[in-house]
């Protein structure tokens, strides 16, 4: 398969190339001439990425097929542009054995038409205590979280730390204090003072992200930050990186552009952590403009329709966002001149495969994991398009720029 006239961006600057797909495998970029056989896809006034990684999903399988399944995950990824998600671990078994996480792997081989790499627990049962899993064990995983808790006690977090420092792992860490929330389910700013709800402090979330950051330079353990969304632990993790500690992090694309401002009755806009202020989401931009925050994950989590439906209050935490992340950010951060098409494919390309030990790459010799985008391609985002199982979104209605036009896993097209 060849491509011609394409424009290539592998987060260093734009250049003109065409590039030939051989045995799966980026084979050479350069001016290129078709060879006898070989299907030759003109992109003309397209742009030729590296596949988009998103190191936060959830796929719901085993356990809730009815919100998502392994298969509707990675097609709602490919559509998005993504080859490769990291997914978490609160499924039903949770994978906090080998034969558990070898049950999610093999419904990975049979049914995902992209590259899963999933998380393994840090505790069993994923019930942010108790009894710790078998680290060495579960080296297969891609790293280890309790995402959806925290892991409350210092004592075992830091023995955490320790023993996945001693395999060379990575510790994901969902960052709340479980006394400071409160049965709150939105941010405890004027929106949910004005209409009576139950609120979420800032200090859940920062209070432990500086007791990790602590324990990750006490133990040397590689440490990444789920989805922060406070000025606080923007701050935090800017000091830890200055002070040499190994952390990395991950915020996500509505706490980029949306704030409890934003907040209306309805499920679709519920999620943990929830959406904060605008001094918040100046700071997370802020914090991605000068490198304190390495990714933006889109924490895609499905619901059926009826989750969902029970306004901010009731409804499940959780919304989708695999399908719409690459054009809202660039349209809200590339088109308006506040981060760089090169900065975007770092945050969502490069960094990720580079914390998480992910192949790929716009190189010879790399897996054609690619994926090929109209920029100028306006589009209203409307979830009956969705091929997530998923539809719940704030963005739903928004008008945003750029198309994925197709995604090769491995130089198989998926999209």
């Amino acid at each position: 398969m060849l491509f011609k006239n394409g424009t290539l961006n592998s987060g260093d600057g734009f250049r003109k190339a065409d590039v030939r797909l051989t045995d799966g495998k980026i084979a050479k970029i350069g001016e290129l001439f078709p060879e006898d056989n070989e299907e030759t896809i003109d992109i003309t006034d397209k742009i030729l990425l590296a596949g988009l990684v998103d190191v936060h999903v959830h796929f719901r399988e085993p356990g809730f097929g009815y919100k998502e399944t392994i298969g509707s995950g990675s097609m709602a990824a490919a559509a998005g542009g993504y080859t490769a998600v990291c997914t978490m671990p609160n499924l039903n078994p949770a994978p906090d054995s080998v034969e558990h996480l070898l049950l999610q792997k093999d419904i990975i081989d049979k049914t995902s038409k992209i590259k899963i790499y999933p998380l393994a627990t840090i505790t069993k049962g994923q019930k942010g205590g108790g009894e710790l899993v078998d680290f060495a064990s579960l080296r297969q995983a891609i790293a280890f979280s309790d995402d959806g808790r925290g892991v409350q006690s210092e004592e075992l977090m830091r023995e955490a730390m320790r023993q996945v420092a001693m395999i060379d792992g990575i510790i994901v860490a969902h960052c709340e204090v479980d006394e400071l929330v409160r049965g709150g389910y939105i941010h405890d700013g004027d929106y949910c003072k004005n209409n009576n709800h139950r609120g979420i402090c800032s200090q859940s979330e920062w209070q432990q992200i500086e007791r990790d950051v602590r324990l990750s330079k006490e133990t040397g353990c590689r440490y990444h930050v789920c989805h922060i969304s406070t000025k606080e632990s923007v701050d935090i993790i800017r000091r830890a990186k200055a002070d040499g500690v190994h952390v990395t992090c991950e915020t996500a694309p509505h706490y980029l552009i949306l704030t409890d401002d934003d907040l209306r009755e309805e499920g679709r806009f519920k999620m943990n952590p929830p959406l904060r202020s605008k001094a918040d989401r100046e700071a997370l931009i802020e914090g991605i403009k000068d490198g304190t925050i390495d990714v933006i994950a889109t924490d895609h989590a499905p619901h059926s329709d009826e989750e969902k439906s029970r306004g901010l209050a009731l409804s499940a935490f959780g919304i989708v966002g695999l399908e719409t992340a690459f054009a809202l950010l660039h349209t809200y951060f590339v088109k308006t001149g506040i981060i760089s098409w090169e900065k975007l494919i770092d945050l969502m390309s490069v960094a990720p495969r580079k914390i998480f030990g992910i192949e790929g790459g716009l190189a010879e010799g790399q897996p054609a994991d690619i994926t090929v985008i109209d920029p100028c391609k306006k589009w209203t985002i409307d979830p009956r398009d969705f091929l997530s199982k998923g539809k719940a979104t704030p963005f739903e209605n928004y008008e945003v720029y750029g198309k994925v036009e197709a995604t090769y896993v491995d130089g198989r097209r998926i999209i």
